[in-house]
C-alpha cells in the first residue's frame, strides 16, 4: 500500500528572537519563543496561543533538531496541545542571516517535522488518531514568523 497524504492545515507562527543558551554537550542550544499566530485548513482553523517555544539545538554534525511545544485553539474553543519534533538541514551562514533579523531567501532549505496533537474535544478526535508530517517553511518577509504545512498520513 502506498502512503497518501491529505493537507490538514497551515500554521502561521509568530516568534520572538531566539534566546541563546549556548554550546551544551548536545550542541548549540537556543530557545525560540512562540508568541501567537493563526492556523487554518478545511476541517479546522483558529489561533496559536502564546507561551510555547521551540527548544532547538544545532548538533555537532550541523543538523538542527527541532522540538517545539505549544497550544492552539480552534475557533470552536477547543484547545489542542502540540509537540512538533523534526530535523533541519540549513547552513550555519543561512541560519545566522535569518536570526540576525534579516529576511532571507534560503536555498536548499529542508526542515521536516512530525507534529503530535492531543485534545479532549470530540469534534477534533481525528487529530489524536492519525500520524502527521510537517513541512516547516523558512521565513520570507518576516524573520520572526514561520509557516508549517501539516499533512495527515492516510
Amino acid at each position: 500500500m502506498t502512503l497518501q497524504f491529505r493537507h490538514a492545515f497551515r500554521l502561521d507562527v509568530d516568534l520572538r528572537p531566539a534566546v541563546e543558551v549556548g554550546p551544551t554537550y548536545v550542541g548549540m542550544r537556543r530557545v525560540i519563543p512562540i508568541t501567537g499566530g493563526r492556523f487554518s485548513g478545511e476541517r479546522i482553523r483558529g489561533v496559536i496561543l502564546p507561551g510555547g517555544a521551540d527548544w532547538n539545538v544545532i548538533r555537532p554534525d550541523g543538523i538542527t533538531h527541532v522540538w517545539a511545544r505549544y497550544e492552539i485553539q480552534a475557533d470552536d474553543g477547543a484547545v489542542i496541545s502540540v509537540i512538533n519534533e523534526g530535523l533541519g538541514r540549513v547552513s550555519p551562514e543561512q541560519m545566522a542571516h535569518i536570526f540576525s533579523g534579516n529576511s532571507a531567501q534560503v536555498r536548499d532549505w529542508y526542515t521536516r517535522t512530525t507534529p503530535k496533537f492531543e485534545t479532549a474535544a470530540p469534534q477534533h478526535r481525528w487529530l489524536n488518531e492519525s500520524i502527521f508530517v510537517g513541512d516547516l517553511l523558512p521565513p520570507t518577509d518576516n524573520p520572526w514568523a514561520v509557516s508549517i504545512e501539516v499533512y495527515e498520513v492516510l
